[in-house]
């Protein structure tokens, strides 16, 4: 499955302590929204890879 983004890795999938569950935080208005839900596809227009070192190198 080429070009499917994986949630896990995504810089938008973070871990809720309230419900204790992974879940999407990507912020999108209502007509995103929409657009997202209505798309054919399983990839995600909104996946950025998490890059933990990305914080370091800025620190340096």
């Amino acid at each position: 499955m080429a070009g499917v983004s994986k949630c896990e890795s995504c810089e938008y999938y973070d871990y809720d302590e309230l419900t204790e569950t992974y879940q999407c935080t990507m912020s999108l208005d209502e007509d995103e929204m929409v657009k997202f839900l209505g798309r054919r596809t399983s990839e995600c227009p909104y996946f950025k890879f998490y890059d933990e070192y990305k914080s370091v190198q800025k620190q340096n």
